[in-house]
C-alpha cells in the first residue's frame, strides 16, 4: 500500500496499473458483453484519412450508448479515471469522416481547496465560497488510438476551453439552485482546472492556442488521494466506515452519508489509529489552470461582474491544431497506420 522510496514514472505506472486492473474487473459485467459493439467506434489505421478528419463533440447522456463508450474508453487510461462528482459534463469527440471516437472530455465540480489554484486567483475564503461554482475541473482529457499517435491529445485538451463546452455547461446548469442557499446559478464558467497524470506534464506545459499559452502551471499536489486503495480494498474500508465511523456534520439539505471517498478513508484510518500518513501515496501531479476569459481572476474575486471571453470554437481550435501539430506530425510519423482496433480489446472473446 505504501509506495517505494524511488518514484520514477515507470514505477508510478506500475502502481497505477493495480488500480486500473481492478476497475477493468469491476466494469466487466456491464461492459464486456458490449465490447464488440463498442470496438466499432474505435478506428484502425486504415479507417483514417488524416487530411479528412472532421471532429465534432457529442454530449454524453446518462444510460446511453455514448456513456458506455465513454466508460469503455476511460478504462484504457494508464491511471485510474474518476467518474467525477457533483455537476458533471462529459463529451465524446467524434470524427465525422468515419463515425469513430477521437477522444473524451470529462468535467466535474472542483475540490474546495486547491492551493495552487487559489493562490493564482488570489481570492479570500469568502470569495471562494461565493464564486467556486464558476470553476470546473477536468478529470479526464485525452485521445484514443490511432488518433493519439497523431498528437490529438493536445487537441482534446484545447477543446476543454472551447465555446461549445462553455455553452453546453451554460445550457445544462443555468437556473439551477444551490441546495443550501437556494441561490440561482447563472451558468457561467470562468476557469477550468486539471492535473497531469504523472509528475511534470510535457503536454500541458507547451500547449498554446493561436500562439498564446492556455494551460498555466500552478504547482504540484502533495501526493494524497485514494487510488492506492482501489485494488479492491476500498470496498472493505467503506463497509468498515459505515459500521464504525460517523460522517462529518453537514447541513441536512446536503443529504446523509460521507462526502466522498477521501472522507471515508480518513475516518477509517483515524478509527483504526493508523495515522493520516497512510493517505499519502507520494505521487505528485502538476496542477494547471485554464482561464476562459481575460478577466477570469478579477471575476472570481468578485471585483468584476462581466466576463470578457477569450475562447474559440472547436472548428477554430482544430484549424490551429492542424497547422501547428497534425500536419508536421503526419509528415514525419506514419505509425498510426499500424494500429488495429483489435489491439484495443480489454477482454478475450
Amino acid at each position: 500500500m505504501l509506495p517505494p522510496e524511488t518514484l520514477d514514472k515507470d514505477t508510478v505506472r506500475k502502481l497505477h496499473a493495480i488500480a486500473v486492473e481492478h476497475r477493468v474487473l469491476e466494469s466487466a459485467p456491464g461492459l464486456r458483453p458490449l465490447e464488440n459493439d463498442l470496438l466499432r467506434y474505435i478506428a484502425s489505421g486504415f479507417d483514417l484519412d488524416p487530411t479528412a478528419i472532421c471532429p465534432y463533440l457529442v454530449e454524453v447522456k446518462s444510460r446511453s450508448i455514448e456513456e458506455q463508450l465513454f466508460r469503455y474508453a476511460a478504462l484504457h487510461w494508464t491511471v485510474p479515471i474518476s467518474s467525477g462528482y457533483g455537476r458533471r459534463l462529459r463529451f465524446l469527440v467524434m470524427d465525422r469522416q468515419n463515425d469513430k471516437l477521437i477522444g473524451i472530455i470529462g468535467l466535474c465540480d472542483p475540490v474546495i481547496a486547491l492551493s495552487g489554484r487559489d493562490d493564482w486567483i488570489g481570492w479570500t475564503e469568502h470569495q471562494r465560497f461565493e464564486r467556486l461554482r464558476h470553476v470546473l475541473d477536468a478529470f479526464v482529457l485525452g485521445a484514443v488510438p490511432p488518433y493519439s499517435h497523431l498528437l490529438f491529445g493536445k487537441f482534446i485538451a484545447l477543446l476543454c476551453a472551447s465555446d461549445e463546452v462553455r455553452k453546453a455547461f451554460h445550457r445544462k446548469y443555468r437556473g439551477t439552485k444551490s441546495r443550501i442557499r437556494k441561490k440561482s446559478f447563472d451558468g457561467r464558467i470562468a476557469l477550468v482546472t486539471t492535473m497531469s497524470a504523472l509528475g511534470r506534464s510535457s503536454l500541458y506545459n507547451r500547449l498554446t492556442l493561436e500562439g498564446e499559452k492556455l494551460f498555466h502551471p500552478v504547482g504540484f499536489s502533495r501526493g494524497t488521494g485514494e487510488f492506492h486503495f482501489s485494488n479492491g480494498l476500498y470496498a472493505d474500508i467503506s463497509a468498515y466506515a459505515k459500521r464504525h465511523c460517523e460522517p462529518t456534520y453537514r447541513q441536512a439539505a446536503w443529504g446523509e452519508g460521507f462526502r466522498n471517498r477521501r472522507e471515508v478513508i480518513r475516518k477509517c484510518l483515524k478509527k483504526l489509529k493508523l495515522g493520516m500518513a497512510w493517505s499519502y501515496h507520494g505521487i505528485e501531479r502538476e496542477s494547471f489552470v485554464v482561464p476562459l476569459a481575460s478577466n477570469t481572476r478579477e471575476f472570481l474575486r468578485g471585483e468584476q461582474q462581466k466576463l470578457h471571453w477569450q475562447t474559440a470554437s472547436a472548428a477554430d481550435i482544430f484549424s490551429w491544431f492542424q497547422t501547428r501539430w497534425l500536419m508536421p506530425r503526419l509528415a514525419r510519423d506514419q505509425s498510426y497506420r499500424d494500429f488495429t482496433n483489435s489491439n484495443y480489446r480489454l477482454w478475450s472473446e
